[in-house]
């Protein structure tokens, strides 16, 4: 028998209520002392606009501070281990584009191998659009590994962010952007320590609304070209949330268009060639995926998948379907009981409320937390200004089609990332100018915002010495505790046995869907280790059959740590 390491967890004080704690003294001091500091504080304020000046400069270096950093804390935030479905799913597209394949053949043996976010027929594939997996292939064709994939992204989101709130806000607070950027979203969030995404859909809602005022301020070409590579981004990485930011966009440009004159209006349209060919190759790249993906080029990614596993569906103004025949006890224990009986709970008033006021607590806390909970309370005030009634429009709908969707998590905000941060550094703004008995309060809190960040970034940093639980839920700033180890573990003791392996999992009957093992590489047969489901309606002597020249294991994740054993074979 081989025993599999188990995952240790700190039993220290959550780091939400360290956060909290910090930001708190902080703040006081600011406004109780606001002269504390004041003389260094001043000085690296000078340093920090200076450098902002120099606006390309300040894309640049805000980019290679995510990605330097990010390197430099890999001995103590290492390379995460996939663990939820659709990290699985993103990794199957990367293996599938790395082979330099778009898609994969059926597996003869598919009934074993069904897992969530997984299409099996016509072909055996991810549920999503390629954009994530094409991002991670990427990272495993360069580096050797697909998570780089994901390094890079967070660098380019930090540099598209900066890039776009120069569009919007003087130089300084531009860069301020971006800095808090690095710091909140490119260090230890899980859009960067895990395979979900995020990172890419908010580069291209930043290329969107960054490109927008400089088209109706210069209509250059180049400035469209940035604009419809954000468009191809989201259409093929978060393309709901995406036409919830580009009905809009859309809308402000055909208002700008209708003011020109003849003249200036042939212009741009000339202007306009480049980029609405860049989008019909993109288009028709899209429909040739989908095509040779799921037989059609108008199916899009999800369809096929959710028509043959879920029943519940995704906006509450739709009516759930039938529930589908399901092969395996855990993945009619996801799409029957929990994703339906979440669907039925938000389409009820309580649960509307209940679900929209989740829905606001995550974006408070994932993109701004108690560190930057003081210039919201200036929020309505930045509302009120005119250079961001556009983001205020923009974000009425988004947040509109949001309450629709029966779930929602940060990722589903990412397009509209950089808006959120232009709102907020608008509001700072204002906070700036706040006086406290003649003092100058408001000054002091929004520099200390920024030494806020830094000691919770260090602090966060060394965690584990310092015995801190890192929550997954409110608070997904700072990432979470390491998952997907006890997988990982097992894996990589059966990749280190001789010759082919063949896992089969057996689940304990109250074993949660969340953590499902059955994931394989694109190439099952190949593999080095396959994963299998143990059949609950039929015998394994055809699956033992089919894999007759691998050593096969009895898998069981639930004990702690997971046990494996040699399957039992029967004559």
């Amino acid at each position: 028998m081989i025993a599999a390491s188990g995952l240790a967890q700190s039993g220290g004080p959550s780091f939400w209520i360290v956060d909290i704690g910090v930001s708190l003294i902080a703040f006081a001091v600011a406004v109780c002392w606001p002269g504390v500091g004041r003389t260094w504080l001043s000085k690296a304020e000078r340093c920090f606009g200076r450098l902002a000046r120099r606006r390309g400069l300040s894309v640049l270096a805000v980019g290679a501070a995510a990605l330097i950093l990010r390197l430099a804390i890999l001995p103590w935030s290492p390379i995460p281990k996939p663990f939820i479905h659709d990290e699985f799913a993103n990794l199957l597209a990367a293996d599938t584009f790395a082979s330099g394949r778009l898609t994969n053949p059926t597996p003869p043996m598919w009934v074993y191998f069904e897992s969530f976010h997984i299409t099996q027929q016509p072909t055996y594939m991810s549920m999503y659009f390629p954009a994530q997996g094409l991002l991670l292939a990427a990272g495993k064709a360069w580096a050797g590994n697909p998570w780089f994939g994901v390094w890079l992204s967070a660098g380019l989101m930090c540099s598209a962010i900066c890039w776009m709130l120069q569009a919007w806000l003087p130089p300084g607070w531009a860069l301020l952007g971006g800095a808090l950027a690095v710091m909140r979203l490119a260090l230890f969030s899980y859009w960067v320590d895990s395979y979900y995404g995020g990172a890419l859909a908010a580069i291209g809602g930043a290329l969107v609304l960054g490109a927008l005022p400089r088209v109706m301020r210069t209509a250059r070409i180049r400035d469209g070209l940035w604009m419809a590579l954000g468009v191809a981004i989201l259409a093929n990485s978060r393309p709901y949330e995406g036409l919830l930011l580009l009905v809009p966009v859309a809308c402000a440009l055909i208002w700008w268009a209708g003011k020109k004159t003849r003249p200036a209006a042939c212009v741009c349209l000339r202007r306009a060639v480049a980029p609405a060919a860049l989008l019909l190759i993109v288009a028709g790249m899209a429909g040739y995926y989908n095509y040779r993906v799921f037989g059609n080029a108008f199916t899009l990614p999800y369809q096929v998948n959710r028509a043959t596993y879920a029943s519940a569906p995704v906006f509450l103004w739709q009516q759930p379907r039938p529930e589908p025949v399901y092969q395996h006890k855990i993945m009619r224990e996801f799409y029957s009981k929990w994703e339906m009986g979440d669907f039925l709970y938000a389409r009820t008033p309580a649960g509307f409320l209940n679900r929209t006021a989740q829905k606001l607590g995550i974006v408070l806390f994932f993109f701004f937390g108690t560190a930057l909970f003081p210039p919201l309370i200036l929020l309505p005030r930045a509302l009120r200004d005119r250079r961001m009634r556009f983001l205020v429009a923009a974000g009425t709908v988004y947040a509109a089609g949001l309450v629709a969707n029966a779930w929602l998590f940060p990722h589903y905000l990412a397009p509209f990332t950089c808006a959120l941060y232009a709102l907020l550094l608008q509001a700072m703004r204002h906070l700036r100018l706040w006086r406290r008995g003649g003092q100058p309060s408001g000054l002091a809190l929004v520099r200390v915002i920024l030494v806020v960040c830094l000691m919770l970034a260090g602090l966060r940093l060394c965690s584990e010495p310092l015995h801190f639980s890192i929550p997954r839920w409110p608070t997904m700033w700072y990432g979470t505790a390491p998952l997907g180890l006890p997988r990982a573990h097992v894996l990589a003791e059966l990749e280190g046995c001789p010759g082919p392996q063949l896992a089969i999992v057996r689940y304990a009957p109250d074993h949660r869907p969340f953590d499902d093992w059955v994931y394989n590489a694109a190439d099952i047969d190949r593999s080095k280790v396959v994963w299998a489901r143990e059949p609950e309606t039929r015998d394994s002597l055809e699956l033992l059959r089919y894999f007759r020249g691998r050593k096969v294991w009895l898998v069981e994740p639930d004990p702690n740590p997971p046990r494996i054993s040699p399957y039992p074979r029967r004559p």
